[in-house]
């Protein structure tokens, strides 16, 4: 029942968040325009629910050379290939404001799991064990707000599991609430970073998959 009604706020707020964000969305094409050469948005293969394919999309904030279907973390100093505006967008998360439409088109929710990149078999292959796959990835989740990049493939996967266990409205509020604090803070966000962070079991020690750009040119 909870996911109906899930599904229902996802619609109103992206709807709402496509008419509010729009000035903005328009002057970040221009920024992201004037900065580097390319395309604004890029589209990116990821795993949704139940391991089905879609395309995300998020705004480019990479050169149009940079290696495709590669993670961040797997590419020689990352930093390079990171545009001046696209430094920006990243650390303050908004590169992933037009994952809204995603949103609005049913692929995603505001809060879930974030979505696996499709050939990350070792992250996919870990949430099955927690039953991560199989409730709607999001814009925002449990991993996000514990941790994000400085998370081991394991810890990210147990933090999915334990968010897909625990789904309900008041989590959902407490991930919403907590993402907003960790940007502010810019916690987790290490570039390149795959996994700093001593591992704990518990759960307020560990959330964010901040990985990896491939450029549709």
């Amino acid at each position: 029942m909870y996911l109906k009604i899930k599904r229902l706020i996802d619609i109103v707020l992206s709807f709402i968040g496509l008419i509010i964000f729009s000035p903005i969305f328009l002057i970040l094409v221009i920024a992201i325009k004037l900065d580097s050469k390319g395309s604004v948005l890029f589209k990116q293969k990821r795993v949704g629910l139940h391991k089905k394919h879609f395309f995300i999309l998020k705004f480019r904030t990479m050169r149009i050379d940079t290696p495709k279907n590669t993670p961040t973390h797997l590419l020689d100093n990352p930093d390079q290939w990171i545009t001046k505006v696209g430094k920006f967008l990243r650390k303050t998360s908004i590169d992933e404001l037009p994952q809204i439409i995603n949103i609005f088109k049913g692929e995603m929710s505001i809060i879930g799991p974030r979505p696996a990149l499709w050939n990350q078999y070792d992250l996919i292959e870990e949430r099955d064990k927690y039953g991560a796959n199989d409730v709607p990835v999001g814009l925002t989740g449990w991993a996000q707000i514990n941790g994000r990049d400085e998370l081991d493939i394991d810890v990210k996967a147990r933090l999915d599991g334990e968010y897909a266990e625990k789904i309900g409205f008041m989590m959902d509020i407490i991930c919403f609430f907590g993402t907003i604090s960790s940007i502010l803070r810019s916690d987790g966000i290490v570039e390149g970073g795959t996994g700093t962070k001593i591992r704990t079991t518990h759960s307020s020690d560990i959330v964010n998959n901040k990985t990896e750009e491939t450029v549709t040119k």
